[in-house]
């Protein structure tokens, strides 16, 4: 059974962190799950995500950004208001953080950290020889 879309296509938060996520060398977007993602060959970022409190009720978080960052960066940001422990990718390192509540110069900075976390070193190299984040306005 495939899973229902739980996304607007149109949504203004999505447009800002596409508009991001896929200038990262080989970059492109699917969506899996019902949620939008960003991959090379393994995926780098989700648009949204679930988590589970521990009452069991489960609270979505449909403009939130999932990354997975170095232990010791995911433990600060951890910190942060709008951060969480996603359902089934937290385990893996993964953390949410509510795009609401980043910085527009955040963004970049948690994509690419992230883009090196799971992507080859050839494009992790790729990246390094690129000026990041990109010169041009990057704002919402």
């Amino acid at each position: 059974m495939a899973h229902p879309q739980m996304f607007d296509p149109g949504d203004p938060q999505l447009a800002r962190l596409r508009r991001i996520a896929l200038r990262l060398p080989e970059a492109q977007e699917k969506v899996s799950h019902g949620r939008p993602t960003f991959f090379t060959k393994k995926i780098f970022a989700h648009f949204g995500g679930t988590e589970k409190l521990v009452t069991g009720e489960m609270v979505q978080h449909p403009h939130a950004l999932l990354v997975l960052l170095d232990p010791m960066d995911a433990e600060v940001m951890l910190e942060r208001p709008g951060s969480f422990v996603p359902m089934y990718l937290g385990p893996s390192g993964w953390i949410g953080l509510e795009l609401d509540e980043l910085d527009v110069e955040d963004l970049p900075d948690l994509l690419a950290d992230s883009y090196r976390n799971t992507a080859s070193a050839r494009l992790v190299r790729e990246l390094a020889a690129e000026t990041w984040p990109p010169e041009s306005p990057i704002s919402s």
